[in-house]
Protein backbone atom coordinates (compact mmCIF):
# COMPACT_ATOMS: atom_id res chain seq x y z
CA UNK A 1 0.00 0.00 0.00
CA UNK A 2 1.04 3.42 -0.92
CA UNK A 3 0.79 6.08 1.82
CA UNK A 4 -2.12 7.37 -0.07
CA UNK A 5 -4.03 4.59 0.67
CA UNK A 6 -2.90 4.47 3.90
CA UNK A 7 -4.58 7.60 4.52
CA UNK A 8 -7.72 6.51 3.40
CA UNK A 9 -7.67 3.81 4.82
CA UNK A 10 -7.39 5.57 8.20
CA UNK A 11 -10.12 7.72 7.45
CA UNK A 12 -12.44 4.96 6.49
CA UNK A 13 -12.90 5.60 3.13
CA UNK A 14 -12.10 3.83 -0.26
CA UNK A 15 -10.62 0.89 1.50
CA UNK A 16 -10.96 -2.26 -0.44
CA UNK A 17 -10.82 -5.13 2.14
CA UNK A 18 -11.52 -7.59 0.05
CA UNK A 19 -8.19 -7.09 -2.09
CA UNK A 20 -5.24 -9.39 -0.71
CA UNK A 21 -2.95 -6.23 -2.51
CA UNK A 22 -4.95 -3.82 0.01
CA UNK A 23 -5.89 -5.49 2.70
CA UNK A 24 -2.26 -6.46 5.11
CA UNK A 25 -3.48 -6.01 9.41
CA UNK A 26 -5.18 -2.23 10.10
CA UNK A 27 -1.87 -1.61 12.41
CA UNK A 28 -0.33 -0.93 9.22
CA UNK A 29 -2.30 1.42 9.04
CA UNK A 30 -2.20 3.36 12.12
CA UNK A 31 1.46 4.61 12.16
CA UNK A 32 1.50 5.73 15.57
CA UNK A 33 5.27 7.47 17.13
CA UNK A 34 5.71 5.43 19.98
CA UNK A 35 5.96 2.04 20.05
CA UNK A 36 3.96 1.36 23.52
CA UNK A 37 1.26 3.22 21.79
CA UNK A 38 1.40 1.33 18.77
CA UNK A 39 1.00 -1.55 21.55
CA UNK A 40 -1.92 -0.71 22.99
CA UNK A 41 -3.76 0.68 19.98
CA UNK A 42 -3.63 -2.68 18.53
CA UNK A 43 -6.13 -3.82 20.84
CA UNK A 44 -8.47 -1.47 19.92
CA UNK A 45 -11.50 -2.62 17.30
CA UNK A 46 -10.94 -2.81 13.50
CA UNK A 47 -12.69 0.11 11.56
CA UNK A 48 -14.50 -0.16 8.69
CA UNK A 49 -15.25 2.12 5.97
CA UNK A 50 -18.08 3.68 6.06
CA UNK A 51 -20.18 1.32 3.30
CA UNK A 52 -18.82 -1.66 4.68
CA UNK A 53 -20.15 -0.57 7.86
CA UNK A 54 -23.49 -0.14 6.79
CA UNK A 55 -23.37 -3.03 4.72
CA UNK A 56 -22.34 -5.32 8.29
CA UNK A 57 -25.62 -3.21 9.96
CA UNK A 58 -28.06 -3.78 7.42
CA UNK A 59 -27.05 -7.95 8.04
CA UNK A 60 -26.70 -7.64 11.36
CA UNK A 61 -30.34 -6.48 11.66
CA UNK A 62 -32.57 -9.12 13.99
CA UNK A 63 -34.73 -11.07 11.34
CA UNK A 64 -36.16 -13.16 14.37
CA UNK A 65 -35.93 -16.61 14.91
CA UNK A 66 -35.10 -17.60 10.98
CA UNK A 67 -31.71 -18.22 10.26
CA UNK A 68 -30.44 -15.78 8.17
CA UNK A 69 -28.33 -16.73 5.73
CA UNK A 70 -28.26 -13.77 3.61
CA UNK A 71 -26.49 -11.50 6.94
CA UNK A 72 -24.43 -15.01 7.31
CA UNK A 73 -22.54 -14.59 4.45
CA UNK A 74 -22.12 -10.68 4.66
CA UNK A 75 -20.20 -11.10 8.14
CA UNK A 76 -18.22 -13.98 6.98
CA UNK A 77 -17.13 -12.13 4.30
CA UNK A 78 -16.12 -8.95 5.52
CA UNK A 79 -14.69 -10.96 8.69
CA UNK A 80 -10.92 -8.58 9.28
CA UNK A 81 -8.50 -11.46 10.01
CA UNK A 82 -5.23 -10.90 9.42
CA UNK A 83 -4.08 -12.44 5.92
CA UNK A 84 -0.41 -12.73 6.71
CA UNK A 85 0.13 -16.07 6.49
CA UNK A 86 2.97 -17.66 4.26
CA UNK A 87 3.49 -20.97 1.85
CA UNK A 88 6.17 -21.60 4.20
CA UNK A 89 3.64 -21.85 7.53
CA UNK A 90 0.91 -23.65 6.03
CA UNK A 91 3.14 -26.82 4.78
CA UNK A 92 4.85 -26.83 8.05
CA UNK A 93 1.40 -26.69 9.39
CA UNK A 94 0.38 -29.49 7.34
CA UNK A 95 3.46 -31.73 7.70
CA UNK A 96 3.85 -31.74 11.54
CA UNK A 97 1.00 -29.35 12.85
CA UNK A 98 -0.96 -32.18 14.69
CA UNK A 99 2.35 -34.15 15.56
CA UNK A 100 1.91 -34.39 19.19
CA UNK A 101 1.62 -36.45 22.18
CA UNK A 102 -0.31 -38.69 19.94
CA UNK A 103 1.86 -39.83 18.09
CA UNK A 104 4.90 -39.92 20.66
CA UNK A 105 2.55 -41.21 23.45
CA UNK A 106 -0.40 -42.41 22.29
CA UNK A 107 0.86 -45.03 19.83
CA UNK A 108 2.72 -46.89 23.17
CA UNK A 109 -0.68 -47.38 24.41
CA UNK A 110 -1.78 -48.44 20.65
CA UNK A 111 0.97 -50.62 20.48
CA UNK A 112 0.38 -52.83 24.01
CA UNK A 113 -3.33 -52.95 22.81
CA UNK A 114 -3.19 -54.56 19.52
CA UNK A 115 0.45 -55.20 18.82
CA UNK A 116 3.02 -53.98 16.05
CA UNK A 117 0.60 -55.47 13.14
CA UNK A 118 -2.64 -53.50 13.94
CA UNK A 119 -0.69 -50.42 14.59
CA UNK A 120 0.88 -50.43 10.99
CA UNK A 121 -2.71 -51.49 9.71
CA UNK A 122 -4.78 -49.05 11.64
CA UNK A 123 -2.60 -46.18 10.76
CA UNK A 124 -2.33 -47.02 7.28
CA UNK A 125 -5.75 -47.32 7.11
CA UNK A 126 -6.77 -44.00 9.15
CA UNK A 127 -3.84 -42.21 6.83
CA UNK A 128 -5.44 -43.10 3.55
CA UNK A 129 -8.93 -41.41 4.68
CA UNK A 130 -6.85 -38.35 6.44
CA UNK A 131 -5.51 -38.15 3.19
CA UNK A 132 -9.25 -38.31 1.23
CA UNK A 133 -10.77 -35.95 3.78
CA UNK A 134 -7.58 -33.38 3.63
CA UNK A 135 -8.14 -32.96 -0.11
CA UNK A 136 -11.43 -32.72 -0.42
CA UNK A 137 -10.82 -29.92 2.74
CA UNK A 138 -8.22 -28.39 0.44
CA UNK A 139 -10.77 -27.96 -2.63
CA UNK A 140 -13.56 -26.42 -0.30
CA UNK A 141 -10.74 -24.48 1.53
CA UNK A 142 -8.72 -22.85 -1.63
CA UNK A 143 -12.27 -21.96 -3.29
CA UNK A 144 -13.98 -20.32 -0.33
CA UNK A 145 -11.15 -19.23 2.15
CA UNK A 146 -13.70 -17.80 4.34
CA UNK A 147 -13.68 -17.42 8.07
CA UNK A 148 -14.75 -20.33 10.12
CA UNK A 149 -13.66 -22.76 7.51
CA UNK A 150 -15.38 -26.22 7.59
CA UNK A 151 -18.13 -25.77 10.19
CA UNK A 152 -19.17 -23.14 7.51
CA UNK A 153 -18.95 -25.42 4.94
CA UNK A 154 -21.76 -28.06 6.91
CA UNK A 155 -23.63 -24.61 7.21
CA UNK A 156 -23.76 -24.11 3.73
CA UNK A 157 -23.96 -27.47 2.13
CA UNK A 158 -25.69 -29.53 4.56
CA UNK A 159 -27.77 -27.98 7.54
CA UNK A 160 -27.15 -24.69 9.26
CA UNK A 161 -27.81 -26.96 12.04
CA UNK A 162 -25.71 -29.42 11.81
CA UNK A 163 -22.78 -26.15 11.30
CA UNK A 164 -24.02 -25.16 14.88
CA UNK A 165 -23.21 -28.35 16.33
CA UNK A 166 -19.52 -28.79 14.29
CA UNK A 167 -18.52 -25.07 15.15
CA UNK A 168 -19.55 -26.09 18.90
CA UNK A 169 -18.45 -29.26 18.82
CA UNK A 170 -14.29 -28.29 17.43
CA UNK A 171 -14.12 -25.02 19.43
CA UNK A 172 -14.36 -27.56 22.43
CA UNK A 173 -12.20 -29.77 21.65
CA UNK A 174 -9.38 -26.97 21.81
CA UNK A 175 -11.25 -25.65 24.64
CA UNK A 176 -10.43 -28.76 26.52
CA UNK A 177 -7.63 -29.81 25.41
CA UNK A 178 -5.32 -25.98 25.90
CA UNK A 179 -5.22 -27.22 29.93
CA UNK A 180 -4.59 -30.62 29.06
CA UNK A 181 -1.44 -29.96 26.88
CA UNK A 182 -0.23 -27.52 29.89
CA UNK A 183 -0.41 -30.45 31.81
CA UNK A 184 1.10 -33.08 29.57
CA UNK A 185 4.21 -30.40 29.05
CA UNK A 186 4.34 -30.31 33.12
CA UNK A 187 4.29 -34.01 32.96
CA UNK A 188 6.92 -34.10 30.59
CA UNK A 189 9.90 -32.13 32.81
CA UNK A 190 9.23 -34.56 35.53
CA UNK A 191 11.29 -36.73 33.26
CA UNK A 192 14.31 -34.55 34.30
CA UNK A 193 13.28 -33.40 38.25
CA UNK A 194 10.19 -33.74 40.08
CA UNK A 195 11.27 -31.79 43.02
CA UNK A 196 9.45 -29.00 41.48
CA UNK A 197 5.74 -28.87 41.67
CA UNK A 198 4.34 -28.80 38.08
CA UNK A 199 1.85 -25.79 38.57
CA UNK A 200 5.29 -23.51 38.52
CA UNK A 201 6.00 -25.61 34.88
CA UNK A 202 2.54 -24.68 33.90
CA UNK A 203 2.87 -21.07 34.37
CA UNK A 204 5.57 -20.68 32.57
CA UNK A 205 4.53 -23.08 29.53
CA UNK A 206 0.81 -20.39 30.08
CA UNK A 207 3.02 -17.50 29.61
CA UNK A 208 5.28 -18.55 26.48
CA UNK A 209 1.54 -19.65 24.42
CA UNK A 210 0.29 -16.12 25.68
CA UNK A 211 3.68 -14.24 24.20
CA UNK A 212 3.18 -15.99 21.19
CA UNK A 213 -0.55 -14.88 20.52
CA UNK A 214 0.08 -11.67 20.91
CA UNK A 215 1.83 -11.48 17.55
CA UNK A 216 -1.68 -12.71 16.04
CA UNK A 217 -1.73 -15.24 13.38
CA UNK A 218 1.51 -14.14 12.01
CA UNK A 219 3.13 -15.57 15.54
CA UNK A 220 1.00 -18.51 15.48
CA UNK A 221 2.86 -18.95 11.87
CA UNK A 222 6.42 -18.18 12.81
CA UNK A 223 5.95 -20.56 15.88
CA UNK A 224 4.42 -23.43 14.53
CA UNK A 225 7.01 -23.15 11.50
CA UNK A 226 9.73 -23.87 14.03
CA UNK A 227 8.22 -26.51 16.27
CA UNK A 228 7.26 -28.17 13.53
CA UNK A 229 10.69 -28.28 11.63
CA UNK A 230 11.92 -29.56 15.34
CA UNK A 231 9.82 -32.26 15.11
CA UNK A 232 10.18 -32.97 11.21
CA UNK A 233 14.04 -33.39 12.01
CA UNK A 234 13.26 -35.54 15.03
CA UNK A 235 11.58 -38.32 13.27
CA UNK A 236 13.46 -38.07 10.64
CA UNK A 237 16.47 -38.59 12.62
CA UNK A 238 14.30 -41.55 14.82
CA UNK A 239 13.69 -43.19 11.37
CA UNK A 240 17.36 -43.73 10.36
CA UNK A 241 18.44 -44.55 14.15
CA UNK A 242 16.06 -47.40 13.77
CA UNK A 243 17.02 -48.74 10.75
CA UNK A 244 20.30 -48.48 12.20
CA UNK A 245 18.79 -50.04 15.59
CA UNK A 246 16.93 -52.99 13.62
CA UNK A 247 19.83 -53.85 11.57
CA UNK A 248 22.16 -54.47 14.92
CA UNK A 249 23.97 -51.35 14.62
CA UNK A 250 23.52 -50.39 17.99
CA UNK A 251 25.72 -50.43 21.41
CA UNK A 252 23.66 -53.17 23.07
CA UNK A 253 21.39 -55.84 21.65
CA UNK A 254 22.59 -57.14 18.56
CA UNK A 255 20.57 -57.46 15.22
CA UNK A 256 16.87 -56.68 16.12
CA UNK A 257 14.89 -57.68 12.87
CA UNK A 258 11.49 -58.80 12.91
CA UNK A 259 11.72 -60.59 16.63
CA UNK A 260 9.34 -58.56 18.45
CA UNK A 261 7.11 -59.75 15.49
CA UNK A 262 7.42 -63.52 16.60
CA UNK A 263 8.04 -63.11 20.17
CA UNK A 264 6.00 -61.92 21.80
CA UNK A 265 3.65 -61.78 18.66
CA UNK A 266 2.09 -59.41 15.75
CA UNK A 267 -1.07 -59.35 17.36
CA UNK A 268 -2.57 -58.65 20.67
CA UNK A 269 -6.10 -58.86 21.65
CA UNK A 270 -6.94 -59.82 18.05
CA UNK A 271 -9.78 -58.24 16.23
CA UNK A 272 -10.90 -56.25 19.20
CA UNK A 273 -7.11 -55.23 19.41
CA UNK A 274 -6.70 -53.93 16.15
CA UNK A 275 -10.55 -51.93 16.79
CA UNK A 276 -9.05 -50.32 19.52
CA UNK A 277 -5.58 -48.69 17.70
CA UNK A 278 -8.17 -47.93 14.72
CA UNK A 279 -9.53 -45.98 17.80
CA UNK A 280 -6.45 -44.46 18.72
CA UNK A 281 -4.99 -43.81 15.54
CA UNK A 282 -8.14 -42.16 14.33
CA UNK A 283 -7.83 -39.56 17.55
CA UNK A 284 -3.67 -39.42 16.79
CA UNK A 285 -4.64 -37.31 13.48
CA UNK A 286 -6.39 -34.76 15.62
CA UNK A 287 -5.41 -31.48 14.27
CA UNK A 288 -4.70 -31.83 10.23
CA UNK A 289 -7.45 -30.00 9.29
CA UNK A 290 -5.64 -26.66 10.98
CA UNK A 291 -4.81 -26.08 7.13
CA UNK A 292 -8.37 -25.29 6.43
CA UNK A 293 -9.13 -23.42 9.15
CA UNK A 294 -5.72 -21.10 8.09
CA UNK A 295 -7.57 -20.68 5.22
CA UNK A 296 -9.10 -17.37 5.72
CA UNK A 297 -5.47 -15.98 7.14
CA UNK A 298 -3.44 -16.74 4.11
CA UNK A 299 -2.47 -14.39 1.59
CA UNK A 300 -3.01 -16.36 -1.68
CA UNK A 301 -4.41 -19.51 -0.21
CA UNK A 302 -4.95 -20.83 -4.20
CA UNK A 303 -1.09 -21.00 -4.33
CA UNK A 304 -0.70 -22.46 -1.13
CA UNK A 305 -3.48 -24.46 0.08
CA UNK A 306 -2.93 -26.91 -2.56
CA UNK A 307 0.83 -27.25 -1.55
CA UNK A 308 0.05 -27.57 1.80
CA UNK A 309 -2.41 -30.31 1.06
CA UNK A 310 -0.42 -32.49 -0.53
CA UNK A 311 2.08 -32.40 2.45
CA UNK A 312 -0.30 -34.58 3.97
CA UNK A 313 0.58 -37.49 1.78
CA UNK A 314 4.49 -37.09 3.70
CA UNK A 315 3.15 -36.82 6.80
CA UNK A 316 0.84 -39.92 6.35
CA UNK A 317 4.03 -41.98 4.76
CA UNK A 318 7.11 -41.15 6.57
CA UNK A 319 5.54 -39.78 10.20
CA UNK A 320 3.29 -42.23 10.82
CA UNK A 321 3.62 -44.98 8.76
CA UNK A 322 7.17 -45.51 8.80
CA UNK A 323 7.86 -44.21 11.99
CA UNK A 324 5.70 -46.27 13.68
CA UNK A 325 6.97 -49.20 11.78
CA UNK A 326 10.45 -49.01 13.48
CA UNK A 327 8.49 -48.77 16.68
CA UNK A 328 6.75 -51.91 16.29
CA UNK A 329 10.13 -53.14 15.34
CA UNK A 330 12.26 -52.02 18.49
CA UNK A 331 9.44 -52.37 21.68
CA UNK A 332 7.56 -55.62 22.34
CA UNK A 333 3.90 -54.91 22.75
CA UNK A 334 4.21 -56.48 26.22
CA UNK A 335 7.07 -53.80 27.47
CA UNK A 336 4.98 -52.89 30.77
CA UNK A 337 6.63 -49.11 30.48
CA UNK A 338 3.91 -48.95 27.96
CA UNK A 339 1.28 -48.45 29.96
CA UNK A 340 2.48 -45.77 31.97
CA UNK A 341 1.01 -43.47 34.45
CA UNK A 342 -2.05 -41.58 32.63
CA UNK A 343 -2.43 -40.60 28.67
CA UNK A 344 -0.09 -38.24 29.16
CA UNK A 345 3.27 -39.59 30.60
CA UNK A 346 5.49 -38.86 28.14
CA UNK A 347 7.77 -42.21 30.20
CA UNK A 348 5.54 -44.50 27.96
CA UNK A 349 6.45 -43.13 25.04
CA UNK A 350 7.59 -45.76 22.50
CA UNK A 351 10.02 -43.58 20.94
CA UNK A 352 11.88 -42.92 24.19
CA UNK A 353 11.65 -46.58 25.78
CA UNK A 354 13.54 -47.57 21.99
CA UNK A 355 16.53 -45.25 22.80
CA UNK A 356 16.49 -46.28 26.13
CA UNK A 357 16.72 -50.20 25.74
CA UNK A 358 19.37 -49.26 22.65
CA UNK A 359 21.70 -47.67 26.09
CA UNK A 360 22.29 -44.86 24.14
CA UNK A 361 23.34 -41.87 26.46
CA UNK A 362 21.19 -38.58 25.94
CA UNK A 363 19.40 -39.41 23.21
CA UNK A 364 16.49 -39.95 25.72
CA UNK A 365 16.33 -36.92 27.40
CA UNK A 366 16.45 -35.37 23.52
CA UNK A 367 13.36 -37.49 22.68
CA UNK A 368 11.42 -36.41 25.67
CA UNK A 369 12.51 -32.78 24.44
CA UNK A 370 11.14 -32.86 21.60
CA UNK A 371 7.88 -34.42 23.09
CA UNK A 372 7.63 -31.10 25.36
CA UNK A 373 7.86 -29.22 21.82
CA UNK A 374 4.91 -31.27 19.94
CA UNK A 375 2.95 -30.64 23.45
CA UNK A 376 3.74 -26.99 23.31
CA UNK A 377 3.23 -26.86 19.53
CA UNK A 378 -0.29 -28.13 20.06
CA UNK A 379 -0.98 -25.96 22.52
CA UNK A 380 -0.58 -23.50 20.83
CA UNK A 381 -2.79 -25.00 18.29
CA UNK A 382 -5.67 -25.34 20.75
CA UNK A 383 -5.59 -21.11 20.88
CA UNK A 384 -5.85 -20.57 16.85
CA UNK A 385 -8.27 -23.66 16.93
CA UNK A 386 -10.58 -22.57 19.50
CA UNK A 387 -10.35 -18.95 18.87
CA UNK A 388 -11.20 -18.87 15.22
CA UNK A 389 -13.80 -20.92 15.42
CA UNK A 390 -15.45 -19.03 17.96
CA UNK A 391 -15.35 -15.88 16.11
CA UNK A 392 -16.62 -17.46 13.14
CA UNK A 393 -19.86 -18.95 15.25
CA UNK A 394 -20.25 -15.36 16.58
CA UNK A 395 -20.22 -13.78 13.22
CA UNK A 396 -23.10 -16.33 12.11
CA UNK A 397 -25.28 -15.27 15.78
CA UNK A 398 -24.30 -18.93 16.97
CA UNK A 399 -22.39 -17.58 19.53
CA UNK A 400 -22.66 -14.30 21.91
CA UNK A 401 -21.56 -10.96 19.92
CA UNK A 402 -18.92 -10.42 21.77
CA UNK A 403 -16.74 -13.18 20.76
CA UNK A 404 -16.80 -11.46 17.01
CA UNK A 405 -14.46 -8.71 18.34
CA UNK A 406 -11.56 -8.55 16.33
CA UNK A 407 -8.62 -6.11 17.24
CA UNK A 408 -6.27 -4.03 14.57
CA UNK A 409 -3.85 -6.66 14.13
CA UNK A 410 -6.79 -9.51 13.23
CA UNK A 411 -6.76 -11.24 16.00
CA UNK A 412 -10.01 -12.37 17.37
CA UNK A 413 -8.62 -10.84 21.05
CA UNK A 414 -12.22 -12.43 23.23
CA UNK A 415 -11.70 -15.52 21.88
CA UNK A 416 -8.04 -15.97 22.73
CA UNK A 417 -8.70 -14.13 26.23
CA UNK A 418 -11.27 -16.96 26.82
CA UNK A 419 -9.39 -19.93 25.85
CA UNK A 420 -6.67 -18.24 27.89
CA UNK A 421 -8.32 -17.80 31.00
CA UNK A 422 -9.44 -21.60 30.84
CA UNK A 423 -6.05 -22.47 30.40
CA UNK A 424 -5.23 -21.80 33.99
CA UNK A 425 -7.00 -25.21 34.89
CA UNK A 426 -4.14 -26.67 33.79
CA UNK A 427 -2.95 -25.70 37.66
CA UNK A 428 -4.93 -28.55 38.50
CA UNK A 429 -1.91 -30.49 37.92
CA UNK A 430 -0.51 -30.47 41.10
CA UNK A 431 -3.60 -31.61 42.33
CA UNK A 432 -4.22 -35.32 42.81
CA UNK A 433 -8.01 -35.15 40.72
CA UNK A 434 -6.26 -34.28 37.58
CA UNK A 435 -7.05 -37.94 35.87
CA UNK A 436 -10.93 -38.02 37.03
CA UNK A 437 -11.03 -34.35 35.86
CA UNK A 438 -9.63 -34.42 32.62
CA UNK A 439 -11.41 -37.83 31.95
CA UNK A 440 -14.32 -36.11 31.87
CA UNK A 441 -13.63 -33.13 29.94
CA UNK A 442 -12.09 -35.12 26.97
CA UNK A 443 -14.95 -37.26 27.47
CA UNK A 444 -17.05 -34.16 26.26
CA UNK A 445 -14.86 -33.74 22.68
CA UNK A 446 -13.81 -37.25 22.47
CA UNK A 447 -15.25 -38.12 18.91
CA UNK A 448 -15.21 -34.21 17.88
CA UNK A 449 -12.61 -34.88 15.00
CA UNK A 450 -14.00 -37.91 13.58
CA UNK A 451 -17.31 -35.76 13.28
CA UNK A 452 -15.53 -33.37 11.74
CA UNK A 453 -13.81 -34.98 9.23
CA UNK A 454 -17.12 -36.65 8.37
CA UNK A 455 -18.73 -33.56 7.58
CA UNK A 456 -15.75 -32.25 5.96
CA UNK A 457 -16.20 -35.41 3.38
CA UNK A 458 -19.99 -35.37 3.48
CA UNK A 459 -19.82 -31.29 2.72
CA UNK A 460 -17.28 -31.92 -0.30
CA UNK A 461 -19.78 -34.47 -1.67
CA UNK A 462 -22.89 -32.10 -1.39
CA UNK A 463 -20.68 -29.50 -2.84
CA UNK A 464 -20.10 -31.40 -6.14
CA UNK A 465 -23.72 -32.34 -6.61
CA UNK A 466 -24.51 -28.77 -6.56
CA UNK A 467 -21.68 -27.17 -8.09
CA UNK A 468 -22.68 -29.71 -10.92
CA UNK A 469 -26.37 -29.19 -10.93
CA UNK A 470 -26.13 -25.29 -10.77
CA UNK A 471 -24.05 -25.61 -14.35
CA UNK A 472 -20.29 -25.46 -13.46
CA UNK A 473 -17.17 -27.99 -14.33
CA UNK A 474 -14.36 -28.98 -12.85
CA UNK A 475 -12.26 -27.04 -14.96
CA UNK A 476 -13.71 -24.03 -13.21
CA UNK A 477 -12.13 -25.13 -9.41
CA UNK A 478 -8.86 -23.71 -8.48
CA UNK A 479 -8.02 -26.89 -6.78
CA UNK A 480 -9.30 -30.53 -7.01
CA UNK A 481 -8.80 -33.14 -4.66
CA UNK A 482 -6.71 -35.58 -5.78
CA UNK A 483 -8.79 -38.52 -4.33
CA UNK A 484 -11.50 -37.01 -5.77
CA UNK A 485 -15.45 -37.18 -4.89
CA UNK A 486 -14.77 -41.18 -4.18
CA UNK A 487 -12.17 -40.25 -1.88
CA UNK A 488 -14.67 -37.98 0.52
CA UNK A 489 -17.10 -41.38 0.08
CA UNK A 490 -14.23 -43.56 1.19
CA UNK A 491 -13.61 -41.08 3.67
CA UNK A 492 -17.32 -40.43 5.07
CA UNK A 493 -17.92 -44.25 5.28
CA UNK A 494 -14.14 -44.80 7.47
CA UNK A 495 -16.02 -42.07 9.93
CA UNK A 496 -18.35 -44.34 10.32
CA UNK A 497 -16.52 -46.49 10.53
CA UNK A 498 -14.93 -45.30 13.55
CA UNK A 499 -17.32 -44.27 15.43
CA UNK A 500 -18.84 -47.67 14.98
CA UNK A 501 -15.91 -49.50 16.13
CA UNK A 502 -15.69 -47.05 19.21
CA UNK A 503 -19.05 -47.74 20.63
CA UNK A 504 -18.14 -51.23 20.54
CA UNK A 505 -15.09 -51.12 22.55
CA UNK A 506 -16.49 -48.14 24.29
CA UNK A 507 -19.35 -51.17 25.33
CA UNK A 508 -16.98 -53.78 25.65
CA UNK A 509 -13.78 -52.41 26.58
CA UNK A 510 -10.33 -54.92 26.24
CA UNK A 511 -9.69 -56.51 29.87
CA UNK A 512 -13.20 -55.80 31.72
CA UNK A 513 -16.67 -56.22 31.93
CA UNK A 514 -19.18 -53.60 29.99
CA UNK A 515 -19.71 -50.36 32.59
CA UNK A 516 -21.49 -47.08 32.22
CA UNK A 517 -18.17 -44.96 33.11
CA UNK A 518 -15.74 -46.12 30.23
CA UNK A 519 -18.68 -46.42 27.52
CA UNK A 520 -19.58 -42.48 28.71
CA UNK A 521 -15.65 -41.48 28.62
CA UNK A 522 -15.38 -42.86 25.08
CA UNK A 523 -18.65 -41.94 23.85
CA UNK A 524 -20.12 -39.20 25.82
CA UNK A 525 -19.41 -36.94 22.38
CA UNK A 526 -21.79 -38.18 20.18
CA UNK A 527 -25.05 -37.64 22.09
CA UNK A 528 -23.74 -33.99 23.06
CA UNK A 529 -23.59 -33.05 19.09
CA UNK A 530 -26.75 -34.75 18.91
CA UNK A 531 -28.60 -32.55 21.11
CA UNK A 532 -26.76 -29.48 19.93
CA UNK A 533 -27.98 -30.29 16.21
CA UNK A 534 -31.51 -31.08 17.57
CA UNK A 535 -32.17 -28.28 19.77
CA UNK A 536 -30.99 -25.44 16.76
CA UNK A 537 -32.85 -27.19 14.76
CA UNK A 538 -35.55 -27.18 16.50
CA UNK A 539 -35.65 -23.67 17.85
CA UNK A 540 -34.74 -21.67 14.42
CA UNK A 541 -36.80 -24.47 12.00
CA UNK A 542 -33.77 -24.56 9.83
CA UNK A 543 -33.75 -26.88 6.85
CA UNK A 544 -31.54 -29.17 4.84
CA UNK A 545 -29.72 -27.88 2.26
CA UNK A 546 -30.48 -28.56 -1.45
CA UNK A 547 -27.81 -28.66 -4.40
CA UNK A 548 -30.15 -26.70 -6.54
CA UNK A 549 -30.02 -23.82 -3.70
CA UNK A 550 -26.77 -24.52 -1.90
CA UNK A 551 -24.45 -21.16 -2.59
CA UNK A 552 -21.55 -21.99 -4.41
CA UNK A 553 -20.53 -18.23 -5.06
CA UNK A 554 -20.42 -16.14 -1.39
CA UNK A 555 -17.16 -15.98 -0.23
CA UNK A 556 -14.70 -17.03 -3.45
CA UNK A 557 -11.92 -14.53 -2.97
CA UNK A 558 -11.16 -14.69 -7.26
CA UNK A 559 -14.11 -12.75 -8.31
CA UNK A 560 -13.20 -12.97 -12.45
CA UNK A 561 -13.65 -16.38 -12.75
CA UNK A 562 -12.67 -15.36 -16.54
CA UNK A 563 -9.18 -14.31 -15.83
CA UNK A 564 -9.32 -17.26 -12.86
CA UNK A 565 -9.75 -19.66 -15.65
CA UNK A 566 -7.15 -18.47 -18.05
CA UNK A 567 -4.72 -18.39 -15.49
CA UNK A 568 -5.56 -22.44 -14.52
CA UNK A 569 -5.02 -23.10 -18.04
CA UNK A 570 -1.58 -21.43 -18.17
CA UNK A 571 -0.44 -23.48 -15.26
CA UNK A 572 -1.62 -26.63 -16.52
CA UNK A 573 -0.12 -25.80 -20.44
CA UNK A 574 3.43 -24.86 -18.63
CA UNK A 575 3.25 -28.00 -16.45
CA UNK A 576 2.62 -30.59 -19.05
CA UNK A 577 5.64 -29.55 -21.03
CA UNK A 578 7.71 -30.63 -18.01
CA UNK A 579 9.16 -33.60 -17.66
CA UNK A 580 7.94 -36.46 -15.77
CA UNK A 581 10.33 -36.35 -12.52
CA UNK A 582 9.09 -32.34 -12.03
CA UNK A 583 5.45 -33.89 -13.22
CA UNK A 584 5.70 -35.93 -10.38
CA UNK A 585 6.82 -34.07 -7.70
CA UNK A 586 4.40 -31.29 -8.51
CA UNK A 587 1.60 -34.14 -8.16
CA UNK A 588 2.94 -34.95 -5.24
CA UNK A 589 3.74 -32.18 -3.48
Amino acid sequence: MTEDQFAKADNGSDYSYGSDNQRGTQADAYQKPGMLRQFADSFKPYEFSPEEKAEIEAASRSTGRKFDEEAVKIRLAKSPLSRSLKGRHLQMIAIGGAIGTGLFVGSGKALNDGGPASLLIAFTLIGIMLYCTVHALGELAVLFPVSGAFAVYSTRFIDPAWGFAMGWNYAMQWFVGFPLELVAAAITIQYWTTSISPAVFVAIFWVCIVFINFFGVRGYGEAEFVFSLIKVIAVVGFVILGIVLVCGGGPVGGYIGGTYWHNPGAFNHGFKGLCRVFVTAAFSFAGTELVGLAAAETANPRKTLPKAAKQVFWRITLFYIVGLTIVGLLVPYNDPRLLGDSSVDAKASPFVIAVVNAQINALPSIINAVILVAVLSVGNSCIFGFSRTLCALSQQNMAPKIFSYIDRKGRPLVSIITILAFGLLGFIAASSAQGEVFTWLLALTGLSCIFTWGSICLSHILFRIAWKKQGHTLEEIPFTSQAGVLGSYVGFIFNILVLVVTFWVSVWPIGASPNAKSFFSSYLGAPLVITLFLCYKIWFRTKFVTPSTADITSGRRELDLDALNEELRIEREELAKKNFLIRTYRFWC
